[in-house]
């Protein structure tokens, strides 16, 4: 397994071990004993060698250090490991030696293994964004009466609840899974042409044994070999951007949520976590800080995909090169934002009074509107809006409550009671459809899961 210093923080452990040199290795290597059944169910290769090849395709048999060293001549990761499973085959039976790889590129075994690799990795991102809606659900339902401020361009707009916040994540969530779902069979798809795509060197038995392979692998075999058109890549790259993007932008709200100044939500707290070297007080948002970072890096890493899509003829020269490491990272950052919001997400600590308490810093102007949409109604719309914009300066430049402002207003008064005005200006009465997108999304998602 691939060992790197920030691995624990940025990548979860299932993620990197998919992704770790043995896994790419083990990818290939399934690919090869694969075709070995496959060949020999055409009647191309012996039945007597498929044991030995099977026998050698496991990942822990070969040097990993050896084979780093060899892809640097090689070009690629195939070569060398190709070469190096018929000198494991041939030192135990020598005549099945001749049938490793027979009809095949190295890009089919990459590819391939890549594929086989990502199915893995879908498979655990499906799983985690699954779990992660179902808490984000849980907690929406809990909390969809919790009033908060509403904040636009950073200033305090008007009343939301927290669970009005957290539908918002739950129902993008949703529609990523909709969409992983969507390309799952685009994606999961066999890579077997051959030298240039034709599968020329295996003659008419080479749709016997595309389809046999595409079998023993569980894969779908795609209208024709893909090795330059990477749109399917490519595509699934993009919706692991948006799902980064949208974990990028819960990290964000929660990091806001936990600065000093507003002080109304926090991640799960633990020993040591979020400390600093120098200030003993401070409880940093690490967590998000996960998800915001991951929702920096992995755009870029989904334009670079991009930028290798235009590939030269049926072999690509440093395009093909660029995607080796790139959509591996990009799994592992979505996969380490995913369990980071987890945390998150089951664990957060909600300051509902504080909460309460910066719907007042305003002292009653975030709830303006509310009385001036019930004002318009008995005034005209104009007439009410000039009325409340200057009652709003007036507590302003005074330092007092809106409340006490209206109250003392004749034209407020003549048209609202005490009564009316202390419900307007009451925030949870101000919630508008909040419940009702809580209901919606949660709707969704249970609609989704079932």
């Amino acid at each position: 397994m691939t060992n790197q210093l920030f691995d624990a923080y940025f990548t979860a452990p299932a993620m990197r071990e998919i992704f770790s040199d043995r896994g790419r290795l083990q990818g290939m290597l399934d690919f090869e004993a694969a075709l070995a059944r496959a060949e020999a169910a055409a009647g191309l290769v012996p039945h007597s060698a498929v044991a030995a090849i099977e026998a050698a395709c496991h990942a822990e048999r070969y040097d990993v250090g050896a084979l780093a060293n060899a892809i640097a001549t090689a070009g690629n990761s195939a070569i060398p490991l190709v070469k190096a499973l018929g000198k494991v085959i041939a030192s135990g039976v020598p005549e099945a030696e001749r049938y490793v790889h027979l009809g095949a590129t190295s890009q089919d075994a990459m590819d391939t293994g890549l594929v086989v690799q990502l199915r893995a990795a879908l498979d655990l991102i499906e799983a985690d964004l699954g779990k992660l809606a179902d808490t984000l659900s849980h907690q929406a339902l809990q909390h969809a009466d919790t009033p908060l401020v509403g904040r636009t361009w950073l200033q305090h707009a008007t009343p939301v609840t927290l669970g009005m916040k957290l539908a918002g994540v739950l129902g993008a969530l949703t529609r990523h899974r909709q969409r992983l779902q969507e390309l799952r069979p685009r994606l999961l798809v066999l890579q077997f042409g051959g030298a240039s795509g034709s599968l020329a060197a295996l003659g008419s038995k080479a749709m016997p044994v595309a389809e046999a392979l595409a079998e023993q692998l569980k894969l779908t075999l795609p209208e024709q070999p893909w090795h330059t058109h990477r749109d399917r890549l490519v595509e699934f790259a993009s919706v692991l951007g948006l799902v980064a993007g949208s974990l990028g932008k819960f990290g964000r709200d929660v990091s806001l949520l936990m600065q000093t100044e507003a002080g109304e939500l926090f991640e799960p707290s633990a020993p040591g976590k979020g400390g600093s070297s120098t200030m003993p007080h401070k409880r940093n948002p690490v967590g998000a800080a996960v998800l915001i970072g991951a929702a920096t890096r992995v755009p870029g890493l989904v334009s670079t995909l991009f930028a290798a899509m235009p590939q030269e003829h049926e072999r690509s020269l440093g395009l093909w090169h660029a995607e080796w490491e790139t959509l591996p990272d990009i799994c592992c950052l979505v996969s380490g934002a995913l369990r980071q919001a987890q945390v998150i997400a089951e664990g957060m600590e909600v300051d509902a009074a504080r909460m309460r308490r910066n719907l007042d810093l305003t002292q009653g102007l975030v709830l303006a509107e509310a009385v001036s949409i019930v004002l318009a109604q008995r005034l005209g719309r104009d007439h009410a809006h000039h009325l409340l914009e200057q009652c709003c300066q007036r507590a302003v430049a005074e330092q007092r409550h809106l409340r006490t402002v209206l109250g003392e207003e004749p034209q407020v008064s003549a048209e609202l009671s005490a009564e009316e005005l202390d419900r307007l200006l009451d925030p949870a009465h101000y919630l508008g459809q909040a419940r009702v997108w809580v209901a919606r999304a949660v709707s969704e998602h249970q609609r989704f899961t079932a």
